[in-house]
């Protein structure tokens, strides 16, 4: 469990406290519909991430080193997926930890309706029909809560480097990591 740290990253914290424990909840009640496990990788790939987020990693990176990582023969893979793990998954940023979930959104098209997104390697043998607000995950309100996080983080670092819509590849933590940023 993350402790949260000082302002401010302690809102960041806060928010991926409550998402580990809900995922814990979410992934003990569809134990018997969830095939994701350490070694599947099929939904590693190449992200971006709010500066909140990046800069929350890179901090706990900077007391573990991520040593020389293989550059991925597919540039859409994630750079810190080496023999099928995460390298950084004690510190994976948000999308990670909720993906392979039952996650429940509200839809573009129609305010009133909502969408259901789930690994197609889980639920095989789940009817959908039977998702509902109890046991799927609010990504809404989680990617809300990110937003603003991050919103007021940018608004205080570096004097506005950042646009709160701004997003970093996760992938520039390496230069980081070999001080070249």
């Amino acid at each position: 469990m993350h402790q949260p740290g000082k302002a401010p990253f302690a809102p960041y914290y806060q928010l991926i406290n409550e998402i580990d424990n809900l995922c814990e909840s979410l992934e003990e009640k569809h134990k018997q519909h969830m095939n994701c496990k350490k070694g599947c990788d099929l939904c590693c790939m190449a992200i971006s991430v709010f500066p909140v987020e990046f800069y929350a990693i890179k901090g706990e990176l900077d007391k573990q080193v991520t040593g020389d990582l293989p550059v991925p023969e597919n540039v859409d893979d994630c750079r810190f997926l080496v023999g099928h793990s995460c390298t950084i998954y004690s510190s994976r940023p948000v999308i990670c930890r909720t993906h392979g979930l039952p996650l429940l959104y509200r839809s573009l098209e129609d305010d009133e309706q909502f969408e259901l997104s789930c690994c197609e390697l889980n639920f095989t043998k789940f009817d959908l029909e039977d998702f509902n607000g109890e046991n799927t995950y609010p990504m809404d309100r989680i990617n809300s809560q990110l937003y603003m996080i991050n919103k007021n983080f940018v608004a205080d670092f570096e004097g506005g480097r950042f646009s709160e819509q701004e997003r970093i590849p996760l992938s520039d933590l390496i230069s980081f990591q070999a001080g070249n940023l």
